[in-house]
């Protein structure tokens, strides 16, 4: 051993749990771990993300119009998030 890890944060000491940790099922725990570690999202959570920038600018609409638009785009991705969650239960890998 040349020593090189006990210059790291944290040598020594139990690692730090993740935010949703807990929350996370078993099986998906390392899956998701290596993913986050790889700078990688999951697709469902990308979708989360669209859906809340969807949502913020809905806020910001100014003509009935753009709120149209934006209230259909928002709905084909919710639309689109229930299906793949579904997908997932029935596999049950959720």
């Amino acid at each position: 051993m040349s020593g090189e890890l006990r210059a790291a944060e944290g040598y020594g000491k139990p690692m730090k749990e993740d935010a949703g940790w807990e929350q996370t099922p078993d099986e998906f725990r390392m899956g998701f771990k290596i993913l986050k570690n790889a700078g990688v999202v999951p697709p469902e959570v990308e979708l989360f993300h669209e859906r809340a920038k969807l949502r913020a600018e809905l806020e910001t609409c100014v003509t009935e119009e753009d709120r149209t638009a934006v209230r259909l785009r928002l709905s084909e991705l919710e639309q689109k998030i229930s299906l793949r969650l579904e997908a997932l239960r029935s596999r049950g890998s959720l």
